[in-house]
């Protein structure tokens, strides 16, 4: 999860980022002074109701907007389950996904830099490959995990070296520790 945020916290980030229009994105980052990580405690201040209840009223009421950061719509599917795994981790909840959205937010995490979100920087320097898909990324030690550990852990999650394997595993694992 993200670092200080918890569940309610989540899922008002979610339902900001689904109201949020192309223009409303650059108008907030402007206000934000192109802080991201301001901009987004900006949205979760806006959109967060009394009660975790309400704002996931408000997320299923807005959930079918087609409104649009002007990202890559890949950033959609990181924020799907990215920000999903976030609340159902901490309550025990457990989802698969279909392989090609998952495999299309962990190529964008992988391609995207750490400032705006990405995990190209944790990856750098190894070969991973997701064990349930065949995706494979980069060169260098291999590192193998589900395609779900894969992203989770480039998206900036805590890693658990358990559900990593082959020769640099261990070396990836203690390497997510130092980059953020």
């Amino acid at each position: 999860m993200c670092p200080g945020w918890d569940v309610h916290d989540v899922l008002a980030h979610l339902v900001d980022t689904a109201k949020t229009t192309r223009l409303g994105f650059l108008r907030g980052l402007a206000a934000a002074r192109g802080d991201f990580d301001r901009h987004n405690d900006d949205g979760i201040a806006r959109e967060r109701a009394a009660t975790p209840a309400a704002t996931l009223a408000e997320l299923r009421r807005i959930c079918d907007a087609t409104n649009t950061p002007p990202v890559p719509l890949a950033t959609r599917l990181v924020e799907a389950i990215v920000h999903g795994e976030d609340i159902r981790r901490p309550l025990g909840l457990a989802r698969t996904y279909p392989d090609e959205p998952q495999q299309a937010a962990l190529r964008h995490q992988l391609a995207t830099g750490v400032s705006v979100g990405g995990g190209r920087e944790r990856a750098a320097g190894f070969r991973l490959r997701a064990s349930d898909s065949g995706l494979a990324h980069g060169s260098g030690p291999e590192v193998m995990a589900s395609g779900l550990a894969l992203l989770m852990s480039v998206s900036g999650r805590p890693a658990d070296g358990d559900e990593f394997s082959v020769p640099g595993a261990a070396t990836f694992v203690r390497r997510l520790g130092r980059v953020s």
